[in-house]
């Protein structure tokens, strides 16, 4: 018992792991002030968002300069080394939009997650060691063995400092332990700014180190903006290999067979599923033939997707959706519970979300009230208010975000639709259906093919006409889906007095007219417009004809949470009014969905170009 102690207290310290913690702020006044239509302003404005769709550079460190002379602006993210890139990202894009509202005119501000630092200023940053300012955080308790835990954390921090500084330039972070017998063990962390000379590294951390009092604070956090200093009596980061304990297998995708009482195991069910969890699994497979939902004898509700017999969606097509959302980790994506893949059997086994999709919320409860349908509560559509709203398209974003940049290969999902996004009990949104996904390699993100499949509507005219795809295919499919959100109508079904419009067009000459207010869904009649048209603005970036001038889901997450950035003008839309007329056939360039396999061979394209471009 006692050795399995320490796994017990460190998965539960992983699973209840909380998100990023913003630790403080400084706002620089000496340095000055900006106006909103100042040079600065927009020297600034593009360097973060050159940080907030920067690529993965391996070490978490983005570093980047705009502008002449006084309206030059720098800017320097820094996350900490054990965060991986999705997180990284996501720390740096809520710091900016942080910073931008906590600072809204200064020249030069700070801010600090527990996990990533961003900082900009009109003075050079790059190679520059700076010690303030900066915060100081520790807890104090009574400490066993006082004189032996003084000597043990000298000893680790001592090491942590000698392997920081001399990292190199590419990261400069270290990790470690130290223990005395049963007593304790202390986990420490430190890092500099990869810019850093060794002699600056060591000058900054040894500035930090003399915040730590003699004896005995439990847990010490020291945040300046060239380095970072931590340690605690609790692993707070990544372990690094030879400290890693022993893993248990990961939790098992559950495969089910309902023609027999046993489990399939095909590499993916581990042998220490206990008989407990079967029996369950057994019970539940004899009653959800009746119904698509039934519950788990542990009270978990599950969704059943059942493949109708002569479904056009092949039996490649369902392998693929099982092996790739089972790879995908992200809270704006359904969670797949389990499957079933036997003789003509096909069954999908989902977390419940109990609102269903976004299309039922916004177009059936619509249709409801028009047709006054009794099985469609039409206050469901009330309730759908444009903080709402927003919500469901920020999560959308951040979902899409993670299969086009944060998932160890580039998703493109291919059919986003209003009828793909499901909505938990709080309205988050969820992608559903990845059977026509496609896979490319982390490098790549386009290709071509001959088979044409997904929803005319949400299409992009590139891909309908000539089997062009790439992320930019989903961008297009999101802006639709954007519009259809903002204004409540679907995309082919615009009603305009007496006329049929789509919306594509219908929103494009509103907005050249200057009547976008058309566009708007009467129920946000009385909600404060300035936001609602931002989006339609960002909507219409989106659907843009030419893929190449369509914005990339990082910078569509970044100008969601921020509403200081001046957005592109649009050009017109890429009108989708007739259906497929011809395909060009040429070798694939990413894997088809029909074709995913762990083995499969995908080509890879390098991209031109490092440089900075949103779109």
């Amino acid at each position: 018992m006692a050795f399995f102690l320490p796994l017990v207290l460190f998965f539960i310290a992983r699973v209840c792991a909380s998100p990023p913690v913003f630790v403080g702020h400084y706002c620089l006044y000496d340095s000055g002030n900006f106006t909103s239509i100042s040079t600065y302003k927009t020297n600034l404005d593009h360097v973060l968002s050159s940080i907030a769709t920067a690529k993965d550079t391996g070490n978490g460190f983005y570093s980047f300069s705009y502008g002449q002379n006084l309206d030059k602006a720098n800017a320097i993210g820094l996350c900490r080394g054990d965060v991986k890139f999705d997180v990284c990202q996501s720390c740096l894009i809520d710091s900016i939009h942080r910073l931008k509202k906590l600072c809204p005119q200064q020249k030069e501000a700070i801010g600090w997650f527990d996990n990533c630092m961003l900082r900009y200023s009109n003075h050079s940053l790059f190679g520059v060691m700076d010690t303030r300012p900066n915060i100081f955080m520790w807890s104090t308790i009574n400490v066993t063995e006082k004189p032996l835990f003084s000597q043990k954390l000298k000893l680790l921090l001592d090491s942590l400092k000698k392997n920081t500084s001399t990292g190199g330039s590419l990261k400069k972070y270290a990790s470690g332990d130290i223990g005395a017998h049963s007593l304790w063990t202390i986990y420490g962390l430190m890092q500099c700014t990869p810019d850093l000379s060794q002699l600056q590294c060591d000058e900054c951390l040894e500035s930090a180190l003399q915040a730590i009092p003699p004896c005995c604070s439990e847990g010490m956090e020291v945040f300046l903006p060239s380095c970072h200093a931590r340690y605690e009596p609790y692993i707070f980061f990544e372990l690094s290999p030879k400290l890693q304990p022993p893993l248990l297998p990961p939790p098992p995708l559950l495969v089910f067979t309902p023609s027999t009482s046993t489990m399939s195991t095909e590499g993916m069910v581990n042998a220490y599923v206990t008989f407990a969890l079967f029996n369950t699994i057994f019970c539940f497979l004899s009653s959800f033939q009746e119904s698509s939902n039934g519950k788990l004898l542990n009270g978990q509700e599950v969704a059943v997707k059942r493949l109708a017999r002569g479904s056009q969606q092949g039996d490649l097509e369902f392998k693929n959706e099982v092996l790739l959302v089972a790879k995908l980790q992200h809270r704006n994506l359904v969670r797949l519970l389990g499957f079933c893949f036997e003789r003509s059997e096909r069954l999908l086994i989902y977390e419940f979300l109990p609102n269903s999709s976004l299309d039922r919320l916004i177009f059936v409860a619509k249709q409801a009230i028009f047709l006054l349908n009794e099985n469609v509560d039409p206050m469901q559509r009330q309730y759908l208010d444009w903080p709402r709203r927003y919500k469901i398209i920020v999560g959308i974003s951040r979902g899409l975000m993670y299969l086009h940049e944060d998932s160890r290969f580039k998703v493109i999902h291919h059919d986003l639709k209003a009828s793909n996004i499901l909505l938990d009990a709080e309205l988050n949104p969820k992608i559903n259906d990845f059977g026509m996904a496609r896979l490319c390699s982390y490098n790549q993100s386009n290709g071509d093919t001959s088979k044409i499949k997904g929803t005319y509507g949400y299409m992009a005219p590139e891909y309908a006409l000539y089997g062009h795809f790439s992320v930019k295919s989903d961008v297009f499919s999101f802006g639709v889906l954007l519009l259809e959100i903002v204004s409540g109508q679907k995309n082919g079904s615009v009603q305009d007095g007496e006329n049929i419009e789509h919306l594509l067009s219908y929103t494009w000459e509103n907005w050249t007219k200057g009547t976008i207010t058309n566009i708007i869904d009467p129920i946000l009649s009385r909600t404060c417009t300035d936001g609602i048209i931002r989006s339609i603005h960002l909507g219409l970036l989106c659907v843009q004809e030419d893929a190449d001038s369509r914005p990339t889901m990082a910078f569509v997450v970044l100008m969601l949470n921020s509403s200081s950035f001046t957005l592109p003008t649009p050009s017109r839309p890429g009108f989708l009014l007739h259906s497929k007329s011809s395909n060009i056939a040429q070798p694939f360039n990413c894997s088809e969905g029909s074709q995913f396999s762990p083995s499969a061979s995908i080509s890879i394209e390098e991209e031109s170009s490092n440089q900075f471009n949103p779109y």
